[in-house]
């Protein structure tokens, strides 16, 4: 007896669920609507499925764990206030959920290789 076709696609399901929850999520963190960041075990519970298949699904499906997702959405955010802005770097860290400013630059340069107010010099200076 073949395997049902609705099963087969259950992570790409999944996946695309994970998107549009981080996107809006994203979303709701610009906008001010929620002040922290969702963990793998939030994202989970929104789609009803145990923090570890959930990570073990999205990684499965995309090669990557679902933090590493997160976390490129939020530099890319953090880039674009960086660059788009002149907010102080410590304000976009609390837009970003970060609890200290301190925790922001360690994030930010240990993807970027250098921290936001060097970011944000280098655009200065190429342009």
């Amino acid at each position: 007896m073949p395997i049902p076709k609705k099963l087969l696609s259950r992570k790409e399901e999944i996946t695309k669920d994970f998107f549009v929850l981080l996107e809006k999520h994203i979303d709701d963190v610009l906008t001010g609507k929620t002040d922290t960041m969702y963990h793998i075990k939030d994202f989970a519970a929104l789609l009803f499925i145990h923090p570890t298949h959930f990570s073990n699904t999205i990684k499965l499906t995309t090669g990557y764990s679902p933090c590493h997702f997160a976390e490129q959405r939020v530099m890319e955010e953090a880039k674009k206030m960086l660059s788009d802005t002149n907010k102080p770097i410590n304000e976009i860290s609390y837009r970003l959920t970060f609890n200290e400013p301190t925790n922001f630059t360690k994030f930010f340069k240990s993807f970027e290789g250098i921290t936001p107010k060097q970011f944000r010099k280098q655009l200065l200076e190429n342009t």
